[in-house]
């Protein structure tokens, strides 16, 4: 049997920053998703105390830890982890974050890269556009921050069902205790909206993993019926950088962590307690090829449109003149030459050979 927790609170960049701490060894530092805690990796933390100091913190405005009056954009939440990493003294740790919690895992290796000797993304945030409506829903201004607080406990349920996680009943009670606390709905509408809009996420990881000059080792971990945020991403991310391998659990939701407790950790170890894993370096190609400019939702939704109108008007070719070959927007066109011969039309932005959509 593993010995109990101890919990600890500190005064960190105005937030009274809970979190718990089991064993001893190399730093293991485990950040949770939105509406979580550190209840959520109450299956993986003991797997790990014989041989690593496993640190569990709730996130500013989650869990045990404070909610104050503050922006919780990602770079603030990231800001909040890095001081408090500064103030224990925490160096060369091995990061695991899950949704949310990846997606600031992955802003503190652009913050505190030298820090950071692993990285473990479980579902991660801030790989791809895609997510739930629920989220998207959540970023509508205004809504949740005035009018979601005596719904958290309720929502909180619903969430958790919708996104497959196996909490205990005494857990679940609990995080629902947690996440009534006043300022709760403050801090998910405000962190939300920081990385999501209604199109869905527009922050992304790997428009900015260019700037650090060495990435850690990486791996990614994703349930293969994740209803939150598609596995898909976690693909992508295999794609995008080389020496990334991507663990996929059958029949799993949001959650491996706690749906597969005993696969994700063995999985999880083999990773952190490796000997040697190659650092993660970008295919330069591959993100060059995918990467477009972020549009607005309206904006996409207009040249649709004006592509289409496009396509169906019809267009009579001028005496004398090439005739081209009417597609719908985005579709490669073929034009045809006064011998007879064919040749391709410019592809659109982003469809090189091999690209990926990486929105």
């Amino acid at each position: 049997m593993s010995p109990p927790a101890r919990r600890s609170i500190a005064r960190i960049h105005d937030v009274d920053l809970h979190w718990t701490e089991v064993g001893q060894g190399r730093p293991l530092v485990l950040l949770h998703g939105l509406t979580d805690s550190h209840l959520t990796w109450s299956r993986v933390a003991p797997q790990f105390a014989a041989t690593h100091r496993v640190l569990a913190p709730d996130l500013a405005g989650h869990g045990l830890s404070g909610r104050p009056d503050a922006s919780y954009a990602l770079a603030w939440h990231a800001e909040v982890m890095g001081a408090w990493l500064d103030a224990l003294g925490l160096d060369d740790i091995d990061l695991v974050g899950h949704s949310f919690g990846g997606g600031v895992a992955q802003w503190l290796v652009l913050t505190h890269a030298a820090r950071i000797r692993r990285l473990g993304l479980v579902a991660a945030g801030g790989l791809g556009r895609e997510v739930s409506l629920a989220l998207r829903l959540c970023s509508l201004p205004g809504v949740v921050e005035r009018l979601g607080q005596p719904f958290m406990r309720l929502g909180t349920r619903l969430g958790i069902a919708a996104a497959g996680c196996a909490y205990e009943p005494e857990e679940l009670d609990a995080l629902c205790r947690m996440n009534d606390r006043p300022g709760s709905a403050r801090a998910l509408a405000r962190t939300v909206r920081d990385v999501i809009d209604l199109g869905g996420q527009h922050r992304h990881f790997l428009d900015r993993a260019g700037e650090v000059e060495s990435l850690p080792p990486i791996a990614v971990f994703w349930g293969d019926r994740d209803p939150v945020i598609p596995i898909e991403h976690g693909r992508r991310t295999a794609a995008f950088l080389e020496g990334v391998v991507l663990t996929r659990f059958e029949d799993c939701g949001h959650f491996p962590h706690r749906e597969h407790p005993g696969p994700f950790g063995a999985a999880l170890r083999d990773f952190v307690d490796a000997p040697s894993h190659p650092r993660a370096t970008l295919r330069r190609t591959l993100l060059v090829a995918a990467r477009r400019p972020r549009r607005s939702l309206w904006r996409r939704v207009l040249e649709r449109a004006r592509g289409w109108l496009r396509w169906r008007r019809p267009r009579a070719a001028a005496p004398g003149a090439e005739a081209v070959a009417h597609a719908p927007y985005g579709a490669r066109r073929l034009r045809t030459g006064s011998d007879g011969t064919t040749s391709g039309g410019g592809a659109p932005a982003g469809a090189a050979g091999g690209g990926v959509d990486s929105r």
